[in-house]
């Protein structure tokens, strides 16, 4: 039974039933999630008016709840042609307290902080700004909807499927009378994304309907629900290794960890396994695990392909800083193009929760006196310089604790300059780096661990770093040349009046920039021998990837004494990417790429930056640190450092992949995977198996591939679920990519994320991999 909607006006008996029938839900639904009885799940279930904010002028009241399904919130809408809306708790990226939005603090009074809260959607959804009526109501409805959305995040993938395929069922049920019907299975079937003609679902439904009535209910549903999700290859790889009492004892487990998944592990450990996963307490005290037990193991971190080690932060961080690889952005005030799309704290806010560690300002003198961030000579909208630090600031560290670079483009005069530093000293405090550390002038870079929790200003700088030790200052008015992305992406816009152009910078801002000074790039053997570790040049894409492919050595060995960073064309006017695998492969640390944009190369970036605890610094193989080395990903040689695999890889199955065209009920998705090796160009490779029709829910494929990698510490692997088209370019269902490092071995299972990078949280395939040494 449903939950009324609210209306403007609710009888007392009205609204007695209403409070039952959120409370029941809260109970029956709330299991699902692990908030079973929640008041505050309670609360959300009831719902309640919230004030929408869009304007200073536009401000509506409307009535907000959670539906049963405890994943979707449904909201008034006063449009002609539609009274209602609904959003996905999964579509939901944050819930943020107080006048944190942009839209919040320009539209609402300052007397309202704590009354105020933001929805943040995934992707380019503008925010939801909304005003409770209280303090008290408004930390509520942010508390309830937070413990919705972690628990959600929470479900380990065997439960999400349970949560996705019962609410499934729920909407099958088009007369809510809890008992499917053969017309209702067939809806169901098409909602999970499986095509069965009239023959099979009749066969389907027969076999459940123990009753003959024609239709399925209670044990019946839950009969059919186990013939659905049956799956026959965990049947075969369970049965061969559950050799006590028809179950996998303890030693069994240790057996099966050994042999398939090659895991160097202790009796202790399957032990322990059986005691984390195990449901059935009979087994569980017999230390024994059962094929549901087995199933929920898999579908656990430790079950996954990535490996779980690397989830945390397990490299050497003692290095110095351009020993690592930087995730890094570009422009990143931009939520969409370069010419036109809209400028926002709220990018610099998602690049640095994704852990990005080097962001973009490019700054413009504002009005008022106030210096602002665009990108200059387009039609992109302005932001604060002052909004921008404070998001910065607010975000930096809650990801990840190492350091933060900010790369300023600076256009500014000298006096919005000095309010730059201003503000920059103000709000980022003691957290600024204004010092070199230690009490003499150094020689090389600090590491990530020595600078954890600081920012570090990159940009020009008017003399050497030792000036910071023997108080040589320089005159303010004195002149730095401007070579920047400003003038590629003016190249791109309008003819430039001159090649190169002088701006005068401010002193106070000049002292802000200690280990990031950036210089013209005048070739490696000048940098080599005129330009000191802490001055570093930015390339454009077209540059570095000539330099990548024609002096990679050379770049290589420039790595390894300074900082490079890498930036898109100017051309790219779209925010399109570059491909940042040469660029990684010459060992360049600051690749920087358009967060904002969904491709492969966001996909790859994402990869190579999901091990080490996500902190956005990933060690650089030793061959890129080596001064004695001599690799060259181009031109591979024996002995260079690194050691060929040979990786088996078994494409087995797919659960539960999600519909592309969910308006249209009989579209189900053709699926097929592609497998992408990335590295060095020897490992560059592709393969992908055969697609199978209309079946997104199950498919089986049991295909196997053989790559060979001369350099696993450089390559990534990436799996592509598409659904296949004759007529036209295939579309994707989900990717996922990782390190080639960061494989475990044996029988898993691979999460798949959108083309945005987030999970979609029923969906998975299942693999086998080996990785050997090759010979």
């Amino acid at each position: 039974m449903s939950c009324l909607h609210k209306s403007p006006k609710r009888t007392k008996s009205q609204e007695k039933i209403y409070q039952e029938q959120c409370k029941k839900a809260a109970q029956e639904n709330g299991k699902l999630i692990g908030l079973e009885g929640d008041a505050d799940l309670e609360f959300l279930l009831v719902g309640g008016e919230l004030q929408k904010v869009r304007s200073t002028s536009w401000k509506k009241n409307r009535f907000y709840k959670l539906q049963e399904d405890c994943k979707t919130m449904w909201h008034e809408s006063h449009k002609y042609f539609k009274s209602t809306q609904t959003f996905s708790i999964d579509d939901i990226e944050a819930v943020r307290l107080g006048r944190q939005s942009e839209g919040l603090q320009k539209y609402t009074d300052p007397s309202l902080e704590e009354s105020c809260f933001s929805i943040i959607f995934k992707g380019r959804r503008k925010n939801l700004d909304l005003t409770a009526s209280s303090v008290e109501e408004a930390k509520r409805w942010v508390t309830g909807l937070e413990k919705v959305i972690t628990n959600m995040r929470g479900l380990n993938r065997q439960k999400t499927s349970e949560h996705w395929i019962f609410n499934c069922m729920r909407k099958a049920d088009k007369n809510k009378d809890n008992k499917m019907t053969l017309k209702e299975l067939k809806h169901f079937l098409r909602q999970i994304n499986i095509e069965v003609d009239d023959t099979y679902a009749a066969v389907l439904f027969a076999k459940c309907d123990k009753s003959n009535s024609g239709s399925l209910e209670g044990s019946e549903i839950k009969h059919f629900y186990d013939l659905l999700t049956h799956r026959e290859e965990i049947d075969v790889i369970y049965a061969k290794y559950a050799q006590t009492e028809g179950q996998m004892s303890a030693t069994n487990l240790l057996d099966f960890l050994l042999n398939e998944q090659r895991e160097t592990v202790s009796m202790e450990h399957a032990v322990k396994l059986i005691e984390k996963y195990e449901l059935d307490d009979t087994a569980k005290q017999k230390n024994h695990m059962t094929k549901d037990g087995f199933l929920m193991y898999l579908h656990q971190e430790e079950g996954l392909v990535f490996n779980p080690a690397h989830k945390e932060v397990y490299q050497d961080m003692t290095q110095p800083i351009n020993h690592y690889f930087i995730s890094s952005s570009h422009n990143t005030y931009l939520m969409e193009d370069q010419l036109k799309g809209p400028s926002s704290t709220e990018a610099y806010i998602r690049a640095l929760m994704k852990s990005c560690r080097c962001v973009e300002l490019d700054c413009w003198d504002g009005p008022n006196g106030e210096p602002v961030i665009y990108h200059g000579y387009t039609l992109t909208s302005k932001i604060l310089f002052k909004d921008v630090i404070k998001a910065i600031k607010e975000y930096a560290f809650k990801t990840s604790e190492y350091p933060v670079i900010i790369s300023l483009e600076n256009h500014c005069t000298v006096e919005q300059q000095k309010l730059m530093a201003q503000h920059m000293t103000s709000i980022l405090g003691e957290s600024l780096l204004t010092q070199p550390l230690g009490d003499q002038m150094p020689s090389n870079f600090p590491s990530p661990e020595e600078l954890k929790g600081h920012f570090l200003i990159k940009g020009k700088r008017l003399n050497k770093l030792d000036a910071a030790f023997n108080n040589n200052s320089a005159e303010e008015d004195e002149s730095v040349s401007e070579e920047d992305e400003a003038a590629d992406c003016k190249e791109n816009i309008q003819k430039p009046k001159e090649k190169t152009s002088k701006i005068k910078l401010a002193k106070e801002l000049s002292d802000l920039v200690i280990y990031c000074k950036s210089v013209h790039f005048g070739g490696f053997e000048h940098t080599r021998d005129n330009q000191a570790f802490y001055e570093m040049s930015s390339f454009k894409e077209g540059k570095a990837v000539t330099l990548a492919d024609t002096s990679a050595t050379a770049y290589i060995h420039h790595n390894m004494d300074k900082l490079s960073r890498i930036y898109p064309a100017g051309s790219r006017t779209d925010s399109s990417n570059y491909n940042p695998v040469p660029l990684w492969n010459a060992g360049c640390q600051i690749v920087a790429l358009n967060f904002q944009t969904p491709s492969k190369e966001m996909d790859l970036n994402q990869g190579r930056f999901l091990p080490n605890g996500l902190s956005g610094y990933v060690l650089k193989p030793e061959f890129q640190r080596d001064p004695a080395s001599q690799f060259d990903p181009n031109s591979l040689q024996k002995g260079a450092g690194y050691r060929k695999k040979t990786l088996h890889l078994m494409v087995i199955s797919a659960q539960q992949l999600p519909k592309l065209n969910k308006d249209k009920c009989k579209s189900i998705v053709d699926p097929l995977v592609r497998v992408e090796i990335c590295g060095v160009p020897a490992d560059a490779a592709t393969k992908e198996t055969q697609s199978i029709e209309n079946n997104g829910f199950n498919p089986m494929w049991n295909e196997t591939f053989q790559f060979d990698v001369h350099v696993p510490e450089l390559a990534m692997l990436r799996f592509l679920v598409e659904d296949y088209d004759t007529t036209s370019q295939n579309d994707l269902i989900g990717q996922y990519c990782l390190p080639f490092t960061s494989l475990q071995h044996g029988y898993r299972h691979v999460p798949l994320l959108t083309k945005r990078g987030d999970v979609i949280s029923s969906a998975g395939l299942f693999v086998h991999i080996m990785v050997v040494d090759a010979e």
